[in-house]
């Protein structure tokens, strides 16, 4: 029995803003002339032009929300309640409509079919939280299983898609929805500390959601059948990438050295990965890599000795939109689904994979089966009006 992604569906929050606007407006924020220095390097050399926020805060002569500044222009750094605060209202707004999206447009499925529903976040918490609003707002059944990966990071998707997995496995019946919303904009950070400056300048806001089942896919639509899954630990590697809860929102340390730790560890994972079935290195020619950073995307390309092309997507998500932690992946998988080049009677391997806290590697192996991209599911953007506030 197969298990497979029929659907995936994006949202963005309603606030663009420029990458270039993001660096001039933490380098008037930080005088000094040797942190904008470091500010300008970082920013420029991103691969980022566009990023999304729940906050106007970034966009030009907006009426700040979070990110005020006094009488002399400087930033009064918000603490973490008023950040909290905005994450309990915008992860209810976005994920419920991401994931009423997702049902929607997975053609053959019904609100009412779900069967479980797993919600993945590391940047905010609530309780009731998003898993009891996508139940009450889309009228799912009150028998619903209900899980939620928290605090795991960028490569969080991978064991909600794991998880789905296995119970469809043990249940051929089991209809399971993934909602992946982060909203990493709420703990922008005003530290002089590389690591600091180095997330300001990547993390940005979205959601993602996919629908998961053992059903065959709807005829004439794009899928994505899920193979095998691979885990791997970078050793001596934990403090290159944490995440914790300060009293200013919450800290990332992010080492520099982080690309070099992927690239040091990911041909073997690749390798156990490829053992598990049929496929070798020459045969995948689509990789889902999450774009962490440009240097994390050119590290491994250049480890695995992959073409340009290869990687197009993700450098495509990380230029406009930013790393959007644990949904950024499902971003990129949706514009495989999407690719109309890929429609046609063949299967397309397609080996997915993100990095985070651990220092931690995941992947997955796929195969885009055939089917005609819908050019009218094209992902979306909340309207500014949706903010309450």
């Amino acid at each position: 029995m197969s298990v497979t992604i029929h659907h995936i569906e994006t949202l963005l929050p309603p606030y663009a803003y420029r990458q270039e606007f993001a660096r001039d407006r933490m380098m008037r924020w930080l005088p000094d002339r040797r942190t904008q220095r470091l500010i300008r390097g970082i920013y420029n050399r991103s691969g980022i032009e566009t990023r999304y926020s729940v906050l106007p805060d970034f966009v030009p002569g907006a009426q700040p929300v979070l990110f005020n500044e006094d009488a002399e222009g400087r930033m009064v750094e918000p603490t973490t309640e008023p950040r909290n605060r905005q994450y309990a209202k915008w992860s209810r707004i976005l994920g419920v409509d991401v994931a009423r999206n997702a049902i929607n447009n997975a053609a053959g499925f019904r609100p009412k079919e779900i069967t479980h529903v797993i919600t993945v976040s590391c940047t905010g918490f609530c309780n009731p939280g998003l898993d009891l609003e996508i139940i009450r707002e889309l009228e799912l059944a009150d028998t619903v299983e209900r899980y939620q990966i928290g605090f795991m990071g960028c490569y969080a998707a991978f064991p909600a898609l794991r998880m789905a997995r296995q119970f469809c496995l043990a249940c051929p019946d089991a209809v399971v929805l993934i909602v992946c919303l982060e909203l990493c904009s709420l703990h922008l950070q005003l530290r002089e500390e590389p690591d600091s400056l180095l997330a300001n300048a990547l993390f940005a806001d979205g959601a993602a959601a996919a629908v998961v089942s053992a059903r065959v896919p709807f005829p004439g639509r794009p899928s994505l059948e899920i193979h095998a899954f691979s885990s791997a630990l970078a050793p001596d590697s934990e403090g290159d990438m944490t995440w914790s809860i300060g009293d200013r929102g919450f800290d990332i340390r992010l080492s520099s050295y982080v690309p070099d730790i992927i690239a040091a560890s990911i041909s073997g994972m690749v390798d156990r990965i490829m053992a598990s079935g049929r496929w070798d290195r020459r045969s995948v020619g689509t990789w889902a890599v999450h774009p962490g950073g440009r240097s994390i995307v050119d590290k491994v390309q250049q480890e695995l000795d992959l073409a340009v092309g290869q990687l197009e997507d993700s450098r495509a998500v990380l230029r406009d939109f930013g790393n959007m932690s644990s949904a950024t992946i499902l971003f990129v998988l949706r514009r495989i689904l999407m690719r109309p080049e890929m429609d046609g009677e063949r299967r397309h391997p397609v080996l997915a994979m993100a990095f985070g806290p651990g220092l931690t590697l995941e992947a997955a192996m796929m195969e885009r089966l055939p089917g005609e991209a819908v050019p009218a599911l094209s992902g979306g953007r909340a309207n500014a009006e949706t903010d309450p506030s």
